[in-house]
């Protein structure tokens, strides 16, 4: 089950990272204007909040099979949408493209889950850190395919930039067969049925409404949402803005982009060991521990000033925290929760978690403006108070047998 997950990652990853190197410049072409190329990167991020939950909800009442295969379907029809936005010249076209593109990131994020759903206690960090460290596969090899399916494209008779468009289509389309020829048992029917017959009450018709209600009332699921969201949070605000921070002090473009490389490394090369620290010495230790390295993550870049290096190192350090977060989290909140609850809340979390990041990029440019790179670092750091006044009563709860 893990390999097939991983595959699908892999595949679908790989169409992902193409999409996103070469958006910003399809958006280029057909508007002529700078000020609009960041839509396209807004546009799958608004579409991973906008399907997160839909696809949730597909999964908790038909499998993770059929709601992770639609989700990288959408996305094939968010690439064969942007293609016929591009030869059309219809920007508006372009950005419904996008958002639905946007549905295999949300697809993306919710592989991590389905691995989370058999994984016992002492291997669910390390089985869901596997599936988020395959991603790393497609984020490196999609951007580097750029000149060779624009070769393809031209051979078609399209636009050279339409090649890795062909290949997030084409990617998401064998994410989606990958899923459901090779997703079996699907796992999330197989955990439901096995709480059924110890006598777990079967929750997937429970609404959105109630679904909030029990992740409120479960200390340690409530946690697991707010630390995967502030560890998220954190992260795109500090990651956003450090391009502009470096070129203002004069770093060349090579330089940045070796950072950010560096950064995306920091995410997802080590997800394996922070799955296996998640397994040995608990969910909560490492997801507080993420939220450490993100305050120190913010501390030493916040103050690096015209230090490119600096500035490096505290990237690659809020990666490190990013990743921390997000596998304990995840796994806490799969083991907070019955089998029924879960897929809602996963979906709920994963809302907030590209809700919290859209804002935290719209706001960091105003954030940088008023207060300087060191600024940012203190506005963002503040978003892990939270978690640590929500693991003490989680740990409180969890001494008295509260789940």
């Amino acid at each position: 089950m893990v390999a097939a997950l991983m595959l699908s990652q892999v595949v679908g990853g790989v169409g992902m990272g193409a999409m996103l190197a070469v958006g910003a410049l399809i958006a280029l072409e057909l508007t002529g204007s700078d000020a609009w190329t960041g839509a396209a990167t807004t546009m799958i991020t608004l579409g991973a909040a906008v399907f997160a939950l839909p696809l949730a909800t597909l999964a908790a009442r038909h499998g993770r099979r059929p709601g992770l295969a639609a989700g990288w379907l959408l996305g094939a029809l968010g690439g064969g949408t942007v293609i016929a936005a591009t030869l059309l010249g219809v920007f508006t076209l372009f950005l419904a493209g996008m958002v639905l593109i946007g549905a295999g990131t949300a697809t993306n994020l919710q592989a991590r889950h389905a691995a989370a759903d058999l994984a016992s206690d002492r291997n669910r960090g390390r089985d869901l850190s596997l599936v988020v460290w395959s991603t790393t596969v497609g984020a490196v090899l999609g951007p580097n395919l750029i000149g060779p399916t624009g070769g393809v494209a031209a051979l078609l008779g399209l636009p050279a930039l339409l090649g890795p468009v062909l290949l997030t289509t084409a990617g998401f389309v064998l994410g989606a067969l990958v899923t459901f020829a090779l997703l079996r048992p699907d796992p999330l029917l197989v955990a439901a049925a096995e709480q059924r017959g110890r006598g777990v009450p079967d929750a997937a018709r429970l609404s959105a409404p109630a679904t909030l209600r029990v992740v409120a009332a479960s200390p340690g699921a409530l946690l697991a949402v707010v630390g995967i969201v502030a560890s998220h949070t954190v992260m795109v605000a500090v990651m956003t803005m450090t391009p502009v921070h470096m070129s203002h002090h004069g770093a060349a473009l090579t330089v940045i982009g070796l950072t950010i490389s560096l950064h995306i490394a920091g995410m997802y090369a080590l997800s394996p060991v922070v799955g296996w620290l998640t397994d040995r010495l608990g969910r909560v230790p490492v997801l507080l521990g993420g939220q450490v390295i993100l305050l120190c993550a913010a501390g030493v870049a916040g103050t690096a000033g015209h230090d490119g290096t600096q500035v490096t190192v505290g990237l690659v350090l809020l990666g490190l925290g990013w990743s921390f977060g997000l596998v304990s989290g995840t796994a806490l909140l799969a083991e907070s929760l019955p089998a029924g609850v879960r897929p809602r809340a996963q979906g709920v979390s994963d809302l907030v978690m590209n809700l919290g990041g859209a804002a935290a990029g719209a706001l960091s440019g105003l954030v940088l403006a008023q207060a300087g790179f060191g600024g940012l670092n203190v506005f963002a750091a503040l978003f892990t108070v939270p978690v640590f006044v929500l693991a003490v009563r989680a740990l409180r709860a969890r001494g008295t047998g509260e789940r």
